[in-house]
């Protein structure tokens, strides 16, 4: 079987898969599961195009990881074949731990491991299926390996996850903010002392990139609407959550089921078997056809938002710069507890507070590097002559209050 295939991809053209163990990998059920998880959660809420997945972004991010091991090879450093194998690998598997949702749901599902923790046991899972060929991909994944510019390329400030799912995200969205020069920027990369480098003449691309990605936080992934879609999906499971371990039961799929009526700690999670497993049966559809079926349950906060949840009727929400009063959330909990009949914990099902944060740049952590032409290496903030760049690492919180539109 000719495992070479080309795929056509609407963000890049044509993409290639470049070896056999790559495609076998992309065939397993655990990166399949990929197709039916989508890469923005709820924002299709607001942007309707925005239905692409994850399988999508992983790919995109392989074929942007194959241009940049072809640029730092012609610039004259050594990646074996192997090498190059093992960081396509990585960033192919980078996102195959996440949930129904991607990050609408890590905190639900199960609490104090993240994706990033789950898609390295799923690689360990591959990698003893595969007969020990995701070794070396599994160190560059963790940032063991001896040559740490190749995690760089993986997980950074400017690695081939952002440089993809900025442009994808814009594509499908529709937002040309943040659309970004990735070939130009992949094409300006080289390496100094073992680390990612930007040369010079890409600083004006890099900047863009920064402002692009500032930019798509807030109208894009923190969209109010899109945050308004997450906590009310958020609030579906806490619910559901909460009747399951009280021994109600729930209509859900098998593999739902499992992680609504147990409260699963990190460590089982990781020296369990079975968990994983049925974490790698989870995917969007399990929560869709629940929360269809929840909306005639006897329950009547978990009968409500997902009602409200389905017919779009979300939470509005308000976005400040200073704490919500409590005085104001107090009133409106109560007129949640007097209109639906509900008690005052069951009130903040549908009246509560959160904080947003929005940072585009973090000095310090894993910096993006400019090499000017002297040979001398500047962090980007003070590479270049835009001020605005300063203002772009510092985080911004705003605070968030959620409340259903027809209590007030």
């Amino acid at each position: 079987m000719n495992k070479k295939k080309i795929i056509n991809d609407p963000v890049y053209g044509f993409i290639n898969i470049p070896t056999d163990l790559v495609f076998d990998l992309m065939e397993h059920p655990y990166f399949q599961r990929l197709r039916y998880i989508k890469q923005l959660g709820m924002t299709h809420l607001v942007y309707p195009g925005a239905l692409h997945t994850r399988f999508h972004h992983a790919l995109g991010a392989m074929h942007l990881m194959q241009l940049a091991v072809k640029t730092l090879c012609d610039k004259g450093q050594k990646i074996t074949a192997e090498e190059e194998e093992a960081v396509m690998i990585a960033i192919l598997l980078h996102d195959i731990g996440h949930g129904p949702f991607s990050h609408a749901l890590e905190k639900h599902i199960v609490k104090g491991i993240d994706h990033e923790d789950i898609s390295t046991l799923l690689m360990n899972k591959l990698n003893e299926r595969f007969g020990g060929f995701l070794d070396m991909a599994i160190e560059i994944f963790n940032d063991t390996y001896p040559k740490k510019f190749l995690h760089q390329l993986v997980s950074s400030q400017l690695d081939m996850d952002r440089l993809d799912y900025l442009n994808r995200d814009s594509f499908y969205t529709g937002v040309s903010e943040g659309v970004i020069s990735s070939e130009r920027i992949i094409k300006m990369l080289n390496v100094v002392d073992d680390a990612i480098v930007v040369e010079e003449k890409g600083i004006y691309s890099i900047e863009k990139f920064l402002v692009a990605r500032r930019l798509m936080y807030w109208q894009v992934y923190l969209h109010k609407t899109v945050t308004s879609g997450e906590q009310m999906l958020g609030k579906i499971l806490q619910r559901a959550r909460l009747l399951s371990l009280q021994g109600q039961q729930l209509f859900c799929t098998p593999a739902l089921n499992h992680f609504l009526q147990k409260s699963i700690t990190k460590e089982q999670f990781i020296h369990e078997d079975h968990h994983i497993e049925t974490f790698t049966c989870l995917d969007d559809t399990d929560i869709m056809a629940a929360v269809k079926v929840w909306i005639g349950h006897a329950d009547k906060v978990l009968s409500r938002l997902c009602k409200n949840f389905i017919q779009r009727n979300l939470y509005h929400v308000d976005i400040t710069n200073a704490r919500p009063s409590e005085e104001r959330v107090e009133v409106l909990r109560q007129v949640a507890m007097k209109k639906y009949n509900i008690s005052y914990e069951e009130a903040g099902y549908f009246v509560f507070t959160d904080v947003i944060s929005n940072n585009a740049y973090k000095v310090g952590d894993a910096n993006i590097k400019i090499l000017m032409k002297g040979g001398a290496i500047k962090d980007i903030t003070t590479a270049s002559d835009n001020s605005n760049l300063e203002a772009l690492a510092k985080t911004v919180e705003k605070y968030i209050l959620c409340y259903t539109k027809d209590l007030i």
